[in-house]
């Protein structure tokens, strides 16, 4: 059952095990992933989306009005556009980064994937991606999704957490350890 899965629990966790359990009986598992792909990349392009998620000034009323249009803008419907217009109605669409996180995670124990969160500098060629990828691949066993989060904070390098593993190679952390280094010697 879905819903035993640890790293799926509260709200956006049951959110996502009954959007999970509807798309797998539905046959549409690809379908909807592709849509919150869709939703959650819009998130992260538009500030006044974002606000209008997680702001409680909006009325669930105003909330779904303005999704419903974005959503047949963005060419989202199906059970993707129902399942966020349930969230809008029961006013928890500020939760929604979470449910799709949880339903990323669903999808991924369903094919004996494994996500691996990525944060680099800018972004990386889809070579970089594919190489990235299979050395992932290699160090797992499993077909590893990747979440891309940039971050120009980390000025270069990469880190990568994979389960409960993390490898931090960013430049800020080894200039933030000469930093510490250079203090203890002086």
């Amino acid at each position: 059952m879905a819903a035993e899965d640890s790293s799926v629990s509260g709200v956006s966790g049951r959110y996502a095990t009954a959007l999970f359990d509807l798309a797998r009986d539905e046959k549409s598992i690809d379908a909807v992933k592709a849509d919150l792909d869709k939703f959650s990349a819009l998130l992260a392009d538009s500030p006044d989306l974002l606000r209008l998620v997680r702001s409680p000034v909006f009325t669930a009323d105003m909330q779904g009005k303005a999704l419903a249009a974005i959503l047949a803008k963005a060419g989202i419907g199906g059970i993707t556009a129902k399942f966020l217009q349930v969230l809008t109605a029961n006013r928890r669409l500020f939760a929604v980064s979470d449910v799709i996180r949880a339903f990323r995670a669903l999808v991924a124990k369903f094919r004996g994937e494994a996500t691996a969160e990525v944060t680099v500098a800018e972004q990386l060629s889809d070579k970089n991606l594919d190489a990235l990828k299979a050395a992932l691949k290699s160090v797992s066993g499993k077909e590893v999704d990747l979440n891309v989060k940039i971050d120009p904070s980390i000025i270069g390098g990469l880190i990568v957490k994979l389960g409960s593993r993390m490898v931090d190679s960013s430049l800020r952390t080894k200039l933030n350890s000469i930093k510490h280094a250079m203090k203890e010697a002086g």
